[in-house]
């Protein structure tokens, strides 16, 4: 089997997967869904999952861990969002950080 066949067959695969728990999600009874410890569970999930993929992101270039503008730009936003600044501020003062530390 040649690469590019593997990738597709990989592709297929995890769709096939993330159908199939799509559709088991939505054959779950109502009663296990009510559990306020799984909607604890599945929020808490959620903020992990995504804590996860900005530490990635953030701390990451290849395989190697690295300490770069991303950092202090991470910073910058949650000091904006502490402060309560509307999204799209936090997002662009972010970028302006990062921009301008790169450029230095």
């Amino acid at each position: 089997m040649s690469a590019h066949a593997a990738t597709w067959l990989a592709v297929l695969a995890a769709a096939a997967v993330c159908f199939a728990t799509k559709l088991l999600g939505h054959r779950l009874p109502a009663r296990w869904l009510e559990d306020p410890r799984v909607a604890r569970v599945a929020g808490l999930v959620t903020v992990a999952l995504l804590a996860a993929l900005v530490a990635v992101q953030t701390f990451t270039s290849g395989r190697d861990v690295v300490v770069d503008a991303r950092l202090v730009a991470l910073a910058v936003a949650a000091v904006a969002l502490a402060l309560r600044a509307p999204f799209v501020v936090v997002v662009v003062l972010a970028a302006v950080v990062a921009a301008v530390l790169r450029a230095l």
